[in-house]
């Protein structure tokens, strides 16, 4: 039981937290959702796989985050 009220629990701070950078965001919007342009996933420099932008370049996908 105490297992599930953590994980419960967790959830609920997760959840709370992506909800708080939403609303303290310029515009709502996520920086970076393309996450093959991470340098840290990304090390051979490959364009998204999503929407073909390379590593230094936004997120080419009308609406998407930039």
């Amino acid at each position: 039981m105490a297992v599930v009220v953590a994980t419960i629990l967790l959830l609920g701070i997760g959840f709370a937290g992506i909800g708080i950078k939403l609303l303290l965001k310029k515009d709502g919007k996520f920086s970076g959702t393309c996450a093959s342009n991470s340098p840290f996933l990304n090390k051979e420099g490959q364009a998204c796989g999503f929407c073909g932008a390379m590593p230094e370049e936004q997120c080419k996908k009308p609406g998407e985050a930039a």
